[in-house]
């Protein structure tokens, strides 16, 4: 048994916790927050319960695995609701002021129907995407998603081989080109090419692997764990607790402590203070940072001791930064179903914004809306509705940062303002703005503050082609022995399903298992008693 730090208790903090105490090991983890959760926050106020971070239950396999994994299941841990419609795009509304929308349902017969209606003789061209949505999904998550990458053999399989070509063509091509070879609606290939955003990246620069994506939402459907992605959290983190895991909040790591083993750098723990200011050293035989890479490598190790320096971040793409707003709406709002898609007319304009050369703030902006309140009738008090807004923007803190009540930043408050006008308008809300009793923003300050984020993403570094899969940060310091990374910021990638597989790609680095797809679970597994 091993003593293990872990820094962070975000998502990817808590499952490596949970699922190394699983093993044997006697694991401690420490957060610099006062709550567990890291981007995947809550905000309560006022009867008023606000997911601050994901809120798209998407890859439901990964959540399966991982809680098979700790002896459980997800039906025991939460209780999904399947959405339909999945979700709408709204557009500019027409010159006579009625909203433009077009409703996406759940399941692949009835998407197909959608796509039929917008361009007839469409059906088999989707009924080919998805097939190949699909067959991209399988390959990845069997060979690459949980892959740590420290045999070549593992990505030599015969089905690896013969899907080379295949492969190198998706790689090759962007997802945008690749949706629109395929179908000439505009909002269909901005259905196709949007979730490019969840992966932190622009659909221009996204390769079409990750047309992978439309598997999950358009045939798979989309699901909501009652309670938020807040109850996800909870979840991980009681698992993690029942398996033995000591979590300690307002425990600010400020250095990772290593020492000579032979010639060799070594793990040795952490240096962290705690909410008084007072010093504290804690040995460990193993570190695993939870926390943002950059800050990581930049601020808690010497600079002898990076594997990833301020040179290599020099050369990375991030992902978008955020405007977040939260609000609390007196009334109903029939008109926004679960998930809404704001689509500006003008694609490339909204992405050079945000990606290009002279960043700002896209004016308009297109915008993601979430009203969890639809399903769930928790999160906010009676006769009220809670709406969750993201903004992309880009990753920049001199952007500054949010508030309460509009007392953030300039920037951030103009550009809540301009997103709750939008909705309003394009959505026929016309008295939205006069029925907001409750209204906090975060901004890209708040992410560095927050979440020690590099240059104050939302998400981590962009999925460009050189920055996926085995080009992505790996999972393990080439510098010092037994130091290990998890999170959004490393392999595999962005979003709560990869932080996951990352816990469970440093699990295998540990337990010096070089295997690509999922670890093998037994039905006869314990279960974690959770109180």
């Amino acid at each position: 048994m091993s003593r293990v730090a872990v820094i962070g208790a975000g998502v990817a903090g808590l499952a490596v916790a949970g699922l190394l105490a699983r093993d044997g090991h006697d694991v401690t983890v420490y957060e610099k927050n006062a709550r567990v959760g890291g981007r995947a926050g809550t905000i309560e106020r006022e009867g008023f319960r606000f997911d601050s971070g994901p809120s798209w239950y998407l890859m439901p396999e990964v959540f399966d695995h991982f809680f098979t994994m700790m002896g459980t299941s997800t039906d025991e841990q939460l209780d999904l609701t399947v959405l339909d419609p999945g979700y709408r795009v709204f557009r500019e509304p027409q010159p006579d002021g009625a909203p433009t929308t077009v409703t996406v349902p759940s399941g692949r017969a009835a998407v197909t129907e959608l796509f039929e209606s917008r361009e007839p003789g469409s059906s088999s061209a989707l009924d080919a995407y998805l097939d190949s949505a699909h067959e991209a999904r399988t390959m990845a998550e069997k060979y690459f998603l949980y892959n740590p990458f420290t045999r070549l053999r593992t990505l030599l399989s015969p089905e690896v081989l013969r899907a080379l070509p295949r492969l190198a063509s998706l790689l090759g091509t962007r997802l945008q080109s690749f949706a629109a070879r395929r179908f000439r609606d505009p909002v269909l290939r901005q259905i196709l090419g949007y979730p490019a955003v969840f992966l932190g990246t622009d659909p221009r620069s996204a390769p079409a692997m990750y047309h992978l994506m439309s598997a999950l939402d358009l045939d798979e459907g989309v699901s909501y764990p009652q309670g938020g992605f807040w109850r996800v959290v909870e979840r991980i983190a009681d698992l993690a607790r029942a398996a033995g895991v000591t979590i300690v909040t307002e425990a600010d790591v400020t250095a990772i402590r290593t020492r000579d083993a032979g010639g060799e750098r070594v793990a040795a723990g952490i240096e962290w203070r705690d909410a008084d200011g007072t010093l504290h050293r804690e040995d460990a035989d193993i570190v695993v940072s939870g926390a943002d890479l950059h800050h990581t490598e930049t601020r808690l190790l010497p600079a002898e001791l990076r594997t990833y320096p301020e040179s290599w971040w020099e050369r990375r793409t991030s992902g978008p930064g955020a405007v977040l707003v939260m609000l609390g709406v007196r009334g109903s709002l029939p008109e926004l179903p679960h998930h809404s898609l704001f689509f500006t007319d003008d694609w490339d304009a909204n992405f050079d914004a945000i990606f290009g050369e002279d960043p700002a703030i896209p004016s308009p902006a297109s915008t993601y809306v979430c009203r969890p309140s639809a399903t769930d009738d928790t999160v906010a008090p009676a006769d009220h509705e809670n709406l969750f807004v993201l903004v992309p923007i880009p990753a920049d803190t001199e952007l500054g940062g949010g508030g309460s009540d509009g007392a953030g930043a300039p920037a951030i408050e103009e550009a809540a303002d301009a997103a709750i006008d939008m909705i309003s308008r394009w959505a026929g809300i016309d008295d939205l703005r006069e029925r907001i009793v409750v209204r906090e923003t975060k901004g890209p300050a708040d992410f560095r503050d927050d979440y020690n984020s590099w240059r104050g993403g939302m998400l981590g570094p962009a999925h460009i082609l050189s920055q996926s899969a085995m080009f992505r940060a790996q999972n393990a310091s080439r510098r010092v022995s037994g130091l290990y990374y998890a999170g959004g910021t490393t392999a595999p990638g962005v979003g709560v399903p990869m932080c996951l597989i990352s816990a469970e790609i440093v699990l295998k680095r540990i337990r010096g298992d070089h295997s690509g797809g999922p670890l093998p679970t037994t039905t006869s597994a314990t279960a974690t008693q959770v109180p």
